[in-house]
């Protein structure tokens, strides 16, 4: 059968392996993945909505947008859920642009925004980003009156590099007033910059301004597909009317509502990363590898382009050590491999194989 124009030129998303050539123990840090796991009363609630597989969810997913609301202090009925964050990326593209229209992100950007772009028929942007920060003046500079969508990750992934709440406003004011500025703020509860703001603060003051959130990461809930935005009232009565009417299940509801609540293990995940994100830049740094600042739970780490010394080389010899790293090439960056912040043992691990491979 024909497909809509466009569809077999898309390359599909292809996530971090979970498995190694060798090594008697495989520590997967590829994938931005929760080290710690997800919370125990988590677990419990997940395993409650056992009982209750024969009824259909509740479709506004109303106890965990309440339970976002909470947390954060804002208006449920602005709140949308998805089944994954990433649900939501592809639909907002579906409702606000196509063919004619243009949708820009940064080079380095993550590859799902190109992904949603040729979905819904628009053409895809990636605006250059030399520094491994996304660039407002270029963003601003590429924007016309085609551009109906601006997708920023911040902190970006995979990167780590984050934009000011500053450098959000500026381009929030710059851009065209009926483009979508999208801030996918996945990683942001791992920030502790004072000059940080997931989006919330501009979402509410600002037309047309949506950010997104997932339970993926810092949550620990990867596996069951669970997000949502936060946006004017319009954008999610769209989204509302677009989006699948049990696309997230009651156990990823039941889940994600406890692990919400359970600010301590949140918390301690967070504490975590603070501790090893650090350490882990200062050991492979020592090694003589360029380690770029990151203030998300992985590094991106830049190996040599030639010699004996390559990304390419290094991802053979950590697999062969069970040691799972991320490469990028999709992402424009050939020489790098991104490293997520593992388990204490993982992370040493990952030390001391790639200081075996650099010696």
């Amino acid at each position: 059968m024909k497909t809509q124009p466009g569809i077999l030129d898309i390359a599909p998303y292809i996530g971090g392996r979970a498995e190694a050539d060798g090594g008697a123990r495989v520590f997967k840090l590829s994938a931005n993945e929760s080290p710690l796991g997800p919370s125990p009363k988590a677990i419990a609630a997940y395993k409650s909505a056992a009982e209750s597989l024969n009824i259909y969810p509740e479709g506004s997913a109303f106890a965990l947008r309440h339970a976002i609301g909470e947390v954060f202090g804002l208006n449920p009925d602005r709140i949308v859920c998805g089944n994954g964050s990433d649900e939501i990326l592809h639909l907002l593209p579906q409702i606000y642009a196509g063919p004619g229209d243009e949708v820009l992100f940064s080079e380095h950007g993550f590859l799902v925004y190109k992904i949603v772009a040729q979905a819904a028929g628009a053409t895809p942007v990636a605006v250059p980003e030399p520094n491994l920060v996304t660039d407002i003046d270029a963003l601003l500079k590429r924007a016309t009156d085609k551009t109906k969508i601006v997708f920023v990750a911040n902190p970006n992934n995979p990167t780590g590099s984050y934009n000011t709440a500053a450098d959000l406003r500026r381009l929030r004011a710059g851009l065209p007033k009926d483009c979508l500025l999208v801030i996918d703020a996945a990683y942001a509860e791992y920030v502790n910059r004072n000059d940080y703001e997931s989006g919330i603060e501009l979402v509410a003051t600002t037309a047309n301004t949506v950010m997104t959130r997932t339970f993926s990461k810092i949550y620990g809930l990867a596996a069951l597909r669970v997000g949502w935005a936060y946006g004017p009232a319009d954008v999610v009565d769209a989204l509302n009317r677009v989006r699948g009417p049990f696309n997230v299940s009651t156990a990823a509801q039941a889940a994600a509502v406890a692990a919400l609540r359970d600010r301590a293990h949140v918390d301690l995940c967070a504490t975590h990363n603070a501790k090893w994100l650090p350490w882990l830049t200062e050991r492979i740094g020592a090694l003589g590898l360029k380690v770029t600042p990151s203030v998300g739970n992985f590094l991106l780490i830049e190996f040599p382009a030639t010699g004996a010394k390559t990304a390419a080389a290094a991802d053979k010899f950590l697999m062969q050590r069970g040691v799972i790293l991320r490469g990028v090439g999709a992402y424009g960056l050939p020489n790098c491999l991104r490293l997520s912040v593992g388990t204490e043992e993982g992370n040493k691990a990952a030390v001391a194989a790639l200081q075996e491979f650099m010696a």
